[in-house]
């Protein structure tokens, strides 16, 4: 997988295989459309990716996101984003890994998060007032994982696999799909296509390491 556009290029003091970069890049749009309404420098900054090559399924829903992303504008996305997830009452699509994970009172997925974290030395910033199973901070921390931090190098690919099988793969796997069909996503239907086609390249390469 490689891409021409690199949306959110990660800095460190060693430099990552471009296909690790690649997927760091992923993990970063994909957290970023999903923790906050698209803001209109990042629409900019698709509408004018160029296209990506590799998987057909991901070059096909990229150009998809980068077409769409031209015609959208921030209060347009944040409109959307507001019907789809922060809606009075139930939203119509749950932004939450305990919804697709299920949540039971006890050994609820975010107590089983703190303590996973805990272990990889990452904690929810203090400024951050959103639960730690919210998909969109689990993408980051898979970023994290993949590409590093500064001062921090990228985890082993068991530690990224474990993290992904355990918190990431299923929960975001059913957000996107729910997206897929949800009548409120019109722009953000194709934001869970680029993560479907991502998500497949990454659970299959998993499996393969």
């Amino acid at each position: 997988m490689s891409t021409s556009a690199a949306v959110a290029p990660v800095a460190l003091q060693r430099a990552l295989a471009p296909e690790e970069a690649a997927r760091g890049d992923f993990y970063a749009l994909l957290a970023a459309l999903l923790v906050a309404p698209a803001s209109g420098a990042l629409l900019a900054n698709l509408a004018a990716a160029g296209p990506i090559e590799g998987d057909p399924d991901l070059a096909r829903a990229w150009q998809g996101l980068v077409h769409a992303s031209a015609a959208m504008d921030a209060d347009a996305a944040a409109l959307e984003y507001d019907e789809i997830f922060a809606v009075v009452g139930k939203a119509p699509v749950s932004i939450y890994a305990g919804h697709y994970l299920g949540a039971p009172a006890i050994d609820h997925p975010r107590v089983r998060l703190q303590a996973t974290m805990a272990e990889l030395g990452l904690a929810r910033a203090e400024r951050v007032s959103e639960p730690e199973d919210h998909i969109g901070s689990l993408l980051e921390v898979m970023r994290v994982l993949v590409a590093g931090a500064p001062g921090r190098q990228p985890a082993p690919v068991a530690v990224q696999r474990s993290f992904y099988q355990s918190y990431v793969e299923r929960a975001a796997g059913g957000l996107f799909a729910a997206l897929a069909v949800a009548p409120q996503a019109n722009y953000y239907r194709h934001a869970a296509a680029v993560g479907a086609a991502f998500m497949a390249l990454e659970s299959q390469s998993f499996l393969l390491a």
